[in-house]
């Protein structure tokens, strides 16, 4: 019954009630990344959701698309604002995608959701993390994802899957909560080629493929 009804009314409700709570943060953040990223205070990006069905996330944009020489993106960190960094320390960056919960593409909590070339990597068994929602935040997200290799990670995402429940969905959000008011370094955006090599990723993805999708994971 929770699995199936009530964590989609739970998520609903709490994605209203924070859309009306956070809405002066969200317009605040996206006048000042208006300005910051010329134009451009959102980032949109294709990824998997239940079922494996591509929608389009939702996030503030951290970096700016600034280009060397070559009209190649500069490095992460070269355009990476200042607004970007703290909006990204702060977790701020992930607050659009409670439209993303509110329109049905995601849930509150579940299995982040991945680049769609993760795909072609997955295991049956992985791949059982698209039979939810992906989630805002996970369980592998507070179980210390950046100290995980990336295989463990799915291990976790796999679980969640089979042990959805009010308790587990409540523990998660308070570990959240926690991450982020005490600077945790569990909750950490995007991969690198190691941790993606580390579940047999096809290396015909090259690490500049990866370097440019990296953008905003």
């Amino acid at each position: 019954m929770y699995k199936i009804f009530i964590k989609r009314i739970i998520d609903i409700l709490i994605s209203i009630v924070g859309v009306i709570i956070l809405s002066p943060i969200f317009l605040i953040v996206t006048v000042l990344l208006f300005f910051a990223n010329n134009g451009k205070p959102f980032f949109t990006q294709n990824r998997p959701g239940k079922k494996g069905k591509i929608f389009k996330i939702i996030k503030f944009k951290t970096m700016n698309d600034s280009l060397d020489d070559k009209g190649n993106l500069l490095l992460d960190e070269e355009r990476l604002t200042k607004i970007g960094a703290f909006i990204r320390k702060t977790s701020l960056d992930e607050i659009p995608q409670l439209l993303n919960v509110l329109i049905g593409d995601m849930s509150l909590i579940g299995p982040r959701p991945l680049l769609p070339e993760y795909l072609l990597t997955y295991s049956e068994e992985q791949k059982r993390r698209h039979n939810v929602r992906p989630g805002i935040t996970g369980l592998a997200q507070v179980k210390g994802r950046n100290q995980m290799k990336f295989s463990e990670r799915l291990l976790n995402d796999i679980y969640y899957v089979d042990n959805i429940s009010l308790a587990l969905d409540i523990k998660i959000i308070l570990l959240t909560f926690k991450s982020i008011l005490f600077k945790s370094s569990s909750i950490v955006n995007g991969q690198t080629v190691d941790e993606v090599d580390d579940i047999g990723l096809s290396r015909n993805l090259s690490s500049n493929h990866f370097k440019q999708k990296k953008d905003e994971y």
